[in-house]
């Protein structure tokens, strides 16, 4: 009797059960997408890389979703663009609108080194992938503002802000400049091309954006000692 009344005073402790959130089972391993690593000669692997391409071989792996290609032309950046500018899911209207872009800004840039005297043509750049590149990286700010409350006020601090919040930061103001741009009969594709024009030469209402934020940081440096990171 003593030993079944203590059976029932024992403390109970729930049996533990693995949830699995993936379709896929523990050891099935990651797809690699990356053309170089197939294309790279077994001599010039190390032994770790050619014991993961064994294992490759016999284990099996996830398949990659849809947003990644091993496609030459694929470049996560642009796609990035692509999804921003979207609205309603219309990805279609959004991947025309940068494709029209683009020969905007290479039909522009091909008329100015034609038009150039031979000394400047050099110094044009034709290529719309290049310029899109450098005028997305001359609209990134290096330092943002948070809200801080300290005291019963709110103090804007100055903090230094992580690459993927630089990107989308320039990614958003070059889309709203665009969206807010009065001119209605001018086409998206055609205030995109200008903006990004712009911006290639560190001009324009997105780079002034970006000077103003960090005006402003640099005015409340003061307040940098609020931050608990």
């Amino acid at each position: 009797m003593a030993a079944s009344i203590s059976g029932l005073l024992k403390p109970w402790t729930p049996s533990v059960f693995l949830v699995r959130w993936s379709r896929y089972n523990p050891y099935y391993l990651e797809p690699e997408v990356r053309k170089e690593v197939y294309d790279k000669a077994k001599t010039e692997q190390s032994a770790e890389e050619n014991e993961q391409m064994a294992l490759k071989a016999i284990s099996p792996i996830k398949a990659a979703t849809a947003g990644v290609s091993s496609s030459v032309f694929y470049d996560p950046v642009l796609s990035k663009f692509i999804n921003m500018m979207m609205k309603h899911g219309n990805k279609v209207l959004s991947r025309e609108i940068f494709t029209q872009t683009l020969e905007s800004l290479k039909r522009t840039q091909v008329e100015k080194y034609h038009k150039a005297p031979r000394e400047k043509k050099d110094d044009i750049e034709c290529n719309p992938y290049a310029i899109f590149h450098q005028a997305l990286e001359n609209c990134k700010p290096v330092v943002g503002l948070i809200s801080v409350q300290k005291g019963g006020k709110s103090y804007q601090v100055p903090v230094p802000l992580t690459d993927s919040r630089r990107r989308f930061l320039a990614m958003k103001w070059l889309i709203t400049e665009c969206r807010e741009n009065k001119h209605r009969r001018t086409h998206m594709y055609d205030k995109l091309s200008q903006e990004l024009l712009a911006a290639y030469a560190k001009e324009g209402n997105v780079i002034k954006k970006k000077h103003e934020i960090h005006k402003m940081a640099e005015s409340n440096r003061a307040y940098a000692h609020y931050r608990w990171w």
